[in-house]
């Protein structure tokens, strides 16, 4: 049997679950998971591997209309999506409007690439109203499978996996049998310690804050980590340290554990704030942390 290989872009707005549907299709936690909007901010690529196929799966930023040069660049790597896939996963949900962003969903239809609706979330519905969003998105993409499904109870995933595999093209392994994903240890650190700043802090705090891997150091059976958490304005830096400094120790106590469980090993965090004024309309610093166009 020839062998298959392609990479399955996911795309959608934000909130619908395109990262939980990332995660257990991959069969990893790769990329962050929370219900505020924009946790994804990059291109996210988690490698799954047969002896006759491989899927590439990239997650993406849910689609938006931008406010700042960092929104600029997460749209940037929906188009980027949008032009590079072998297979697009649209995913939507049973809560947003089916209209919503409508001059993407028609992009997608242009593109002559192979489409599979996931329709999540379906265990916070019923069955008359998800049969009344399969017939609607069946007839947005004519010849597209469309699967309801629920992301967090792994409910109808396998059939996706089938139908990926039906339409997967012939060719060989873009990546190393071995590799799971294309991003490095510096960078899901970072991803970690951003997670619990989404979790911990509220209103504009975590949309305002970036974070750096300055020290990534491997000792035996530990690893000595030094983060530097970026905000835009002095207010902020006070806010995420907190009273005290016990609000950035919460974050800390929360990254290195969930860190010590991801990279199976001991973790000495240490974590520093600083002030980068307006990073998110520079393009020079938004370059520095990774915010280059695919």
């Amino acid at each position: 049997m020839a062998h298959k290989s392609g990479f399955v872009n996911i795309i959608g707005n934000p909130n619908v679950g395109k990262s939980t549907i990332m995660n257990a299709l991959v069969g990893e936690r790769l990329s962050i998971i929370t219900s505020k909007m924009q946790t994804t901010r990059h291109r996210i690529k988690g490698i799954v591997n047969g002896d006759d196929f491989q899927i590439v799966y990239s997650d993406t930023p849910g689609i938006l209309k931008p406010n700042y040069k960092l929104q600029e660049t997460m749209m940037k790597f929906v188009d980027t999506a949008l032009i590079d896939a072998d297979i697009i996963l649209y995913v939507t949900d049973v809560v947003e409007d089916a209209g919503k962003n409508a001059d993407y969903i028609e992009r997608i239809r242009k593109s002559n690439i192979p489409v599979i609706v996931l329709i999540n979330k379906i265990d916070l519905s019923n069955q008359e109203a998800v049969i009344g969003l399969y017939n609607h998105w069946t007839a947005t993409f004519p010849g597209a499978a469309v699967f309801p499904v629920s992301a967090t109870e792994k409910f109808n995933l396998t059939p996706i996996f089938d139908r990926i595999l039906e339409l997967l093209p012939e060719g060989e392994p873009f990546f190393p049998k071995d590799e799971l994903t294309d991003r490095n240890e510096r960078f899901f650190m970072q991803e970690i310690i951003r997670e619990k700043i989404l979790l911990n802090y509220q209103k504009e705090i975590p949309y305002s804050t970036e974070v750096e891997v300055e020290e990534f150091r491997e000792e035996g059976n530990l690893i000595r980590i030094r983060a530097v958490i970026f905000v835009e304005r002095d207010s902020q830096k006070g806010i995420i340290i907190g009273n005290k400094g016990a609000a950035l120790k919460k974050v800390g106590t929360e990254a290195r554990q969930e860190a010590e469980e991801f990279f199976g090993k001991k973790i000495f965090l240490e974590l520093y704030v600083k002030i980068a004024k307006e990073w998110r309309e520079k393009e020079n610093t938004l370059r520095r942390f990774g915010y280059n166009a695919e």
